[in-house]
């Protein structure tokens, strides 16, 4: 038989195992403000790449926080559009409508930084410096940066005693020949594959099209937007895993 003490430490442990809330973690996403190349070339962020990882932290039951350089409205990529998509990822499409200037950001409340691709980060969140300090001190705390097609172009921004966040890291992006079969290889101001390579950063490709998943430590970087799903789980089977 039970001492009556040893019957009430017993309940105490059981009410608290099972009425002790999971606290949900805080993901923060960073997209591009930049909506054009020129007049005839329009940019911003590629939907899918924001979206298919948004309803995946949102489905998981992740709280996320969309910031952007500027703020307000984030631009999309018209040729990353469709209707269904637009119906589908409704959600999406109003977190990007209103996003938070990210040097307002109190970065040091999250769990993990995602960057979006799209071709808007090679015009303006490869120089941010305010986004350059946010991975700095993820890194200091070794806390998840994730980053997916032309996103890696953020991680450009941020250096340590001048010494580039991406030098010695295995990651990927989106290709040269990518960037080629695009067309848009005599369009972009730098190809990113190069700039990364440049910077120190060990790539690792595949061909183009195919799905890429790159993992190292507290980094993860896909390749493309069809890498956009297996990007989303990585990072998910990562965070649970803490």
């Amino acid at each position: 038989m039970f001492e009556d003490n040893e019957i009430e430490e017993i309940v105490d442990v059981e009410v608290c195992e099972v009425c002790t809330p999971k606290i949900p973690k805080k993901i923060l996403m960073v997209v591009t403000s930049a909506d054009h190349f020129d007049e005839l070339h329009k940019t911003g962020v590629w939907f899918k790449e924001f979206a298919i990882p948004y309803k995946a932290f949102i489905k998981q039951g992740y709280q996320v926080t969309t910031a952007s350089p500027k703020g307000g409205a984030a631009p999309i990529d018209p040729r990353s559009e469709n209707l269904y998509e637009d119906i589908e990822w409704h959600d999406a499409k109003k977190a990007l409508n209103d996003t938070i200037p990210i040097n307002t950001v109190d970065f040091t409340d999250f769990d993990a930084l995602v960057l979006p691709g799209g071709h808007g980060p090679i015009l303006d969140l490869y120089k941010d410096e305010n986004l350059g300090e946010i991975i700095n001190d993820f890194d200091r705390r070794n806390k998840l940066i994730a980053a997916i097609c032309h996103g890696p172009a953020g991680l450009l921004a941020a250096k340590k005693d001048g010494i580039p966040f991406v030098n010695g890291r295995r990651l990927t992006c989106f290709t040269n020949e990518e960037e080629a079969e695009a067309k848009m290889n005599n369009l972009v101001p730098f190809l990113l594959e190069d700039e990364l390579k440049d910077a120190g950063a060990i790539f690792v490709k595949v061909s183009p099209g195919m799905v890429n998943i790159i993992e190292d430590d507290n980094l993860i970087t896909g390749q493309n937007y069809q890498s956009s799903k297996s990007f989303a789980d990585t990072i998910i089977n990562y965070l649970e895993r803490e």
